[in-house]
């Protein structure tokens, strides 16, 4: 919808924040969110192989205009001179991205921009220069983004103005965290593996993670890998414990199971 509503748009466009705690899956959101609507560009325009629909880049941290300007150069793969400066690099990305017909720019780790530094007042303005000379829509993902420095300031309160917020966080032990894993299920390539086996184990799988997207992908791919090694094809329970995940996830399970 905002991409959208910022089609023509001849005054600020408007951008979305996504915010939340680690490992609550912000990455995997707005990839997958990028993901979707490049399919849809695709399928919309097949003979259009020139296009560039997204482009995802992470905000360096304590970075500098330059830094950011060759975020956005790598990833379109631009020859750039080594001694090229921060405007050389911007206008060339710009060109391309223009060119290309670039729509949805993701950036990821933007709580690395804190307005309380020169250093982040300096990247801010020049993120904001992308913003005014592309006609895309800016979807930003990091942590605790209210409370880290990014809406601070002059520019700050721009940013939050021409921003919507959407927070993320663990999944509860309900109807969408089964629905969750049975999607993980569903990607899964084991020939042995018994479609159900971890919808059935939700349960386990919500105090082994504590809800975290992030840890739950984890559990699940190690257990995967495990099970391809050994030439068993097939997640068990036996095997899902005796993958060891993110120190906090296993904080948790212990600080739970002692409370039991």
């Amino acid at each position: 919808m905002l991409v959208l509503m910022n089609q023509r748009e001849i005054g600020a466009r408007r951008g979305l924040i996504v915010s939340g705690d680690a490992a609550t899956g912000k990455t995997t959101s707005i990839k997958q969110l990028g993901r979707l609507h490049e399919l849809r560009v695709r399928a919309r325009f097949p003979a259009g192989r020139d296009r560039i629909p997204v482009v995802y880049v992470t905000c360096p941290p304590k970075g500098s205009p330059r830094k950011l300007a060759m975020e956005f150069a790598r990833f379109l793969g631009l020859p750039l001179r080594t001694r090229a400066n921060v405007t050389d690099i911007a206008d060339a990305v710009c060109q391309v991205l223009i060119d290309a017909r670039a729509d949805l720019v993701l950036v990821d780790e933007i709580h690395n921009l804190n307005h309380g530094t020169p250093a982040g007042e300096d990247l801010s303005d020049h993120l904001k220069y992308f913003t005014e000379h592309l006609p895309a829509t800016f979807i930003y993902a990091g942590i605790d983004i209210e409370r880290c420095g990014v809406f601070t300031g002059t520019r700050g309160r721009q940013l939050a103005g021409r921003c919507g917020l959407i927070t993320t966080g663990a999944f509860p032990y309900r109807d969408e965290w089964a629905q969750l894993i049975a999607a993980l299920e569903a990607t899964l390539r084991l020939h042995r593996h018994e479609p159900g086996t971890l919808p059935g184990q939700a349960k386990y799988l919500h105090q082994r993670t504590g809800g975290m997207i992030g840890s739950l992908t984890h559990l699940i791919r190690g257990a995967a890998i495990r099970a391809i090694l050994g030439g068993t094809e097939a997640i068990t329970r036996p095997l899902l414990d005796s993958v060891h995940i993110d120190h906090a996830a296993e904080s948790a399970t212990r600080r739970s199971s002692s409370t039991r």
